[in-house]
């Protein structure tokens, strides 16, 4: 049975307006609600190339947990940081009519060439979209992940992520280095035992977590430089792809755009 407790009840909840709050009162509380600011820059302002491959460290889920199982006698609980990289890019759907029930928009895996063709064979309608992309690593053929990494003993969660963005998508050049704006922290997962299986939050019956894993926003600039190793492939996967995709994606990475949702994203254009 779920342990839920109804605190209090009434007709007039607490956080309700009432007659006797004063302008500034309202005025302040609107202002604490205000959704904050994610400026996007298209896909196309940013430049991407290659360096040396970047090997992982175990070769399966397995050897990462026995890994993570050994550094934990040495270190104590593992604490990783990953990046939220959002960049505006075009999406595409098509319709028949407005009123018309077919509708089709192209997922990732869907050919666009095919996509082009079911378009003109249907005589289908297309409208274009600027929507949120995030950046993903591909490991192989189907595992992906955000930047990001574990952290050193006593290490800061800021300058450790920027190290772990500059190993992950940084050239090798001190001249094209990205600018690492770090944001809020928007999610923290928790690994209760050296299993795959994480929580958003600390379980209450767990006195030594195994991980904390904490995501945060980071805003790029208008232009920058990123240097892909060349073992990994490079994804910008929108929004609503991630969505609810726990199968393709796994629970930390599908649930993104929870977490986003009370940011306003400005498009911006370059």
């Amino acid at each position: 049975m779920r342990n839920t407790y109804f605190l209090s009840k009434g007709e007039n909840d607490g956080g309700c307006q009432s007659e006797s709050d004063s302008t500034e009162e309202v005025e302040a509380r609107r202002e604490m609600v205000t959704s904050p600011v994610v400026n996007t820059y298209p896909l196309s302002s940013y430049t991407f190339g290659t360096k040396e491959p970047k090997m992982e460290k175990d070769t399966s889920v397995a050897d990462r947990l026995a890994r993570m199982k050994v550094n934990y006698m040495k270190e104590g609980m593992r604490t990783s940081v990953e990046a939220i990289l959002l960049w505006s890019s075009t999406t595409y759907t098509a319709s028949v009519t407005e009123s018309a029930n077919l509708s089709l928009t192209p997922p990732l895996s869907l050919n666009f060439y095919l996509f082009i063709y079911l378009v003109i064979s249907f005589n289908l309608q297309v409208q274009e979209h600027n929507h949120p992309h995030i950046l993903l690593l591909q490991i192989g053929n189907t595992f992906c992940k955000l930047p990001g990494g574990r952290l050193k003993p006593g290490e800061n969660e800021i300058e450790g992520l920027k190290r772990k963005l500059s190993s992950k998508l940084a050239a090798n050049s001190l001249a094209l280095q990205p600018d690492w704006q770090i944001g809020e922290c928007v999610a923290i997962w928790w690994r209760p035992n050296f299993e795959t299986i994480m929580y958003p939050y600390c379980p209450p019956h767990i006195t030594k977590p195994k991980e904390c894993k904490k995501l945060f926003i980071v805003h790029l600039s208008e232009r920058e430089y990123f240097a892909v190793p060349k073992n990994l492939k490079l994804l910008a996967v929108p929004l609503f792809e991630l969505y609810d995709n726990v199968q393709r994606y796994g629970p930390v990475i599908s649930t993104i755009p929870q977490q986003l949702s009370r940011f306003q994203f400005n498009m911006m254009t370059v």
